[in-house]
């Protein structure tokens, strides 16, 4: 068996927070906003993803290798914060219930579209 990509289970680990965050938002949120905290989760996410390179490119900025890779193991702990800053993000709304979360839950987007970034040029690398 092949051994799994640290940078795809970085992808995956920080995209089920973002769903732990989306949830937790909606419930303990302000009222009716399940639909609303999805579409941004799903639209910045994705928005991210597919206009970060074009955004590198006209700033000319060299392009970032991904966030885990093999010759320096240390890059494994320092991305595991990603998952970890979105779980927290997820515990915001339960301890200060009734709040509109809508830029948590973009701030959260964002740093899954940039992890799931990472899994897209570590498959592009092997």
């Amino acid at each position: 068996m092949k051994r799994f990509e640290p940078n795809l289970l970085l992808a995956l680990s920080t995209t089920l927070a973002l769903v732990l965050v989306v949830v937790t938002s909606s419930v303990y949120g302000a009222t009716f906003q399940l639909l609303r905290n999805t579409l941004l989760a799903i639209a910045c996410t994705v928005g991210f993803v597919l206009l970060n390179p074009m955004l590198l490119k006209m700033m000319r900025i060299t392009p970032r290798p991904p966030m885990i890779y093999p010759d320096a193991p240390g890059t494994a702990v320092w991305a595991a914060l990603f998952p970890l800053g979105v779980i927290f993000a997820a515990a915001v709304p339960v301890l200060w219930p009734g709040h509109d979360y809508s830029l948590l839950v973009i701030i959260a987007a964002v740093w899954t579209g940039a992890a799931i970034e990472s899994a897209l040029k570590a498959r592009r690398r092997e």
